[in-house]
């Protein structure tokens, strides 16, 4: 009776999660007007592919969603090859102030990100950057989070391999690149997919440091698509669809990694 109890209350609850997205797809195939009714529809009439049409040749989402996807990519890996490398270094170096360094990297965690960002505005500004991707790529380069994760795995990694390699002559850079790196794939997979799926989703920062409308990315543009077409529900159902396809898309090519890291990227003191 338990397992007959709990598998009813999963299935129910899978249907309940499922049911918004499968209505959403549904609607971005329907034609004008056919995903006001009510009760609402989840098969169209008739499959159309206007609303995905008149997106990208119209409305030209095309620029947006490549703009996206470079800069998510982009963000991804030069985070990755920065807090990997802290975090190494904050794993298996030794330097004066190393505890208290990191004490306070963690202290500044429970900072909210939206009392940085006007600071951060006006360091950009001074730059020169505002308006420029560089503007997006500067903040991604390291985070404490990540930091944090990589140096909370690379605990777990045996000194004795490290000496070993400094033994047959290996420098500390090639010991990260061809010993350290490769130890920490689960780990890194699941550090990428958190940093691509934030940077593919963020809509606050890049709404606040672009200004023209060809460099907005997706999350912005859809934006402004939902405020001139607020009676088009279809449309802004097929600009949804293609902001989850990616996400999905990476989420479950690395599922296998991203669960490994996160089981294995508990404390380790």
């Amino acid at each position: 009776m338990k397992k007959i109890l709990l598998y009813l209350f999963l299935t129910v609850s899978g249907i309940l999660t499922i049911a918004p997205f499968v209505w959403m797809i549904s609607a971005s195939l329907m034609a004008d007007g056919h995903a006001s009714v009510y009760p609402p529809r989840f098969l169209p009439d008739t499959f159309t592919l206007v609303q995905f049409q008149t997106l990208f040749i119209r409305l030209n989402a095309l620029s947006n969603f490549v703009n996206s996807l470079v800069l998510s990519v982009l963000v991804t890996m030069v985070s990755l090859l920065f807090n990997s490398m802290a975090g190494y270094a904050f794993a298996k170096f030794r330097f004066n102030g190393k505890d208290k360094l990191f004490a306070v990297l963690l202290s500044s965690m429970i900072i909210p990100a939206q009392v940085t960002m006007l600071p951060l505005f006006l360091m950009l500004k001074y730059m020169g950057f505002i308006n420029t991707y560089m503007a997006i790529l500067i903040p991604g380069l390291a985070n404490i989070f990540g930091i944090f994760m990589i140096r909370q795995y690379a605990i777990s990694i045996p000194d004795s391999l490290i000496e070993s390699a400094r033994i047959d002559g290996a420098s500390d850079f090639q010991i990260y690149w061809k010993i350290i790196l490769p130890l920490c794939t689960p780990i890194l997979v699941t550090l990428a997919l958190f940093t691509f799926l934030g940077t593919w989703n963020d809509f606050l920062w890049p709404l606040i440091v672009l200004t023209d409308n060809s460099m907005y990315t997706l999350p912005v543009a859809l934006a402004n698509l939902m405020g001139e077409h607020t009676k088009d529900p279809e449309l802004m159902m097929a600009g949804s669809v293609i902001t989850i396809i990616p996400v999905v898309i990476v989420f479950l090519s690395l599922q296998k990694y991203y669960i490994k890291g996160i089981m294995m990227g508990g404390v380790k003191e």
